[in-house]
């Protein structure tokens, strides 16, 4: 007995007749075959996988791979770039060069060769990545080229099941709304016929060497010539596909070279050594912080997968941990201050307010934005920006994006010229503690399986929020009300602000959870009469904080 609609039937068997993949279209004519038969998983699989077009957004698209318009596979991926090159010649470009990058997942490069062909099938001259490279290569390969566009096939940071597709213009941003809904139109329009009736062309050049050296060389200009080069660090890739390129910039900037966590350096699509190949997951950086143990390291420097993100790990209060987001944020954030690097300093409303603190001090400007670097890179006259998910801008002129080796860079040169002056990562931030205040943040994540959860959860903020958090006054500002008077553009985040506090809550743009940023901040007086006390103070805030937000939420 079928247990498909005669409507479903016909979806399926369009989809089947059009995949040009055997793995996907194999996978949905047996799905077919037992759902017909009466197997109620295969038919929930089947609605699963058809419950509608997965959605084009500001992040292009993300989602596990598989068969079915809510996958990711070559049928999605055509009619997505097919969309792109229509919105395009909308928006005059009738010929030019598009970058197309892709890093190691599970099918990346098929998916990056469908984009270059229908891209030439555009009109347009594909330049296509001969193998994995990092996001922000592919970005900086924008205005190496002088190209009108770019696609970097990667989900980054996400689990090995899932696959992603981001765009970017030829002004080497991430797309900003209202780019995503009409390429998403173009997406829709190009999905009513099958994809064999897109356009493939041939006028495909590949690159790899030319690129990777210009963007190496870029990298290393930012160390000061004068920086020591004596430093004792361990490097892990994730698994990702960052090592070529950092072993580049170590030989080309002459640094010390690393010591490699040998498990996590080559790219593995399957990212067997940990739960989540992201370094700010519990455990993700076991290997790297028992090899610098072992190795009496100065610091840990991680890439995510596509290496457009960087984290740190150093001793710190006596033991090893990850640097947070924000730490290193501010870390990054002094030292282009202490260098007097001149231009406007950025960050997300969800990180720490102590770089905007620090840019007042030092007389230079600083801009608060939405969430994300599709903002960040877009700040007139920016010079350096950082989101709290470890994400730093360190060479926005190049990359006005996340670009993980590039902050590589910059915290190598600070933390080798910490440790000739006898210094290290732990001394300098008491330091800015001491001089600014201290800052201590933290992160309160609710992952969910069904996504009602957390739009009951931000209404119920809206309607009865706290009036005070830790026992003071909070001003609540919903930055959804284009009235804000934030001066920021409407977003689904909440925002309160009391004298020592600050949160914002927000469902994620990217995975299924939300996200509660916390922040207790004490004044340099506070801070200045016992540090160690101060931390303990900042931290049971912090903990307080938590609970109160939760209840606050129903969560």
């Amino acid at each position: 007995m079928t247990l498909l609609s005669a409507e479903r039937v016909a979806e399926v068997d369009d989809w089947i007749s059009q995949d040009p993949d055997p793995g996907t279209r194999a996978e949905l004519v047996d799905l077919r075959r037992r759902a017909e038969g009466g197997d109620h998983d295969a038919a929930a699989r089947i609605d699963e996988v058809f419950a509608g077009p997965l959605s084009f957004g500001t992040a292009g698209l993300r989602a596990a791979l598989g068969p079915g318009p809510a996958r990711m596979n070559r049928v999605v991926v055509q009619r997505a770039a097919a969309g792109f090159a229509a919105w395009l010649h909308d928006h005059g470009h009738d010929e030019g060069s598009v970058v197309i990058g892709f890093d190691a997942r599970h099918n990346s490069d098929v998916f990056a060769r469908d984009t270059a062909e229908i891209m030439a099938g555009a009109g347009f001259h594909a330049l296509l990545a001969d193998s994995p490279i990092p996001t922000p290569v592919t970005a900086f390969g924008i205005g190496h080229f002088g190209a009108i566009a770019a696609v970097m096939v990667t989900a980054s940071h996400n689990p090995p099941a899932d696959n992603g597709y981001k765009v970017y213009l030829g002004d080497g941003s991430q797309i900003i709304p209202p780019t995503d809904t009409q390429i998403a139109e173009k997406i829709a329009e190009i999905s009513t016929g099958p994809v064999s009736e897109i356009p493939r062309g041939e006028d495909i050049e590949p690159i790899g060497a030319e690129l990777i050296d210009a963007y190496v060389a870029r990298a290393a200009s930012l160390i000061p010539d004068d920086a020591p080069s004596e430093l004792n660090w361990v490097y892990t890739a994730m698994h990702g596909v960052g090592t070529r390129v950092v072993r580049r910039l170590v030989d080309r900037a002459g640094l010390s070279p690393f010591t490699g966590v040998a498990e996590q350096l080559d790219p593995d699509p399957d990212f067997p050594t940990v739960g989540f190949p992201n370094p700010e997951e519990p455990g993700a950086l076991d290997l790297a912080l028992d090899l610098a143990r072992r190795s009496d390291a100065d610091v840990v420097i991680a890439s995510d997968p596509d290496a457009d993100r960087c984290a740190i790990a150093a001793p710190l209060d006596g033991a090893w941990r990850m640097l947070t987001g924000d730490e290193l944020g501010t870390l990054i954030g002094a030292d282009f201050l202490d260098r007097g690097v001149d231009g406007v300093y950025a960050n997300s409303v969800v990180s720490s307010t102590c770089l905007g603190r620090m840019a007042a001090a030092a007389g230079r400007p600083h801009a608060t934005t939405l969430t994300g670097f599709k903002w960040i890179g877009r700040v007139p006259g920016l010079v350096y920006g950082y989101e709290e998910a470890i994400g730093y801008c360190c060479d926005p002129q190049k990359v006005p994006d996340k670009d993980g080796i590039t902050a590589l860079a910059i915290i190598w040169s600070l933390a080798a010229r910490l440790r000739a002056a006898g210094s290290s990562i732990a001394d300098r931030l008491d330091e800015i503690w001491l001089e600014h205040g201290l800052h201590r943040t933290s992160q309160l994540a609710v992952r969910v399986a069904d996504l009602s959860l957390i739009t009951e959860a931000m209404s119920r903020l809206r309607r009865t929020p706290p009036s005070s958090l830790l026992g003071q006054p909070v001003v609540v500002r919903d930055l959804d009300d284009p009235d804000n008077g934030s001066g920021l553009p409407a977003q689904n985040a909440i925002e309160l602000t009391g004298e020592n506090v600050h949160v914002v809550a927000r469902p994620s743009g990217t995975e299924p959870k939300l996200k509660v940023y916390l922040e207790v901040h004490l004044s340099p007086a506070d801070t200045r009469t016992d540090l160690d006390a101060a931390k303990r103070r900042a931290d049971d805030g912090l903990a307080r904080l938590r609970e109160e937000m939760a209840q606050a939420l129903g969560i």
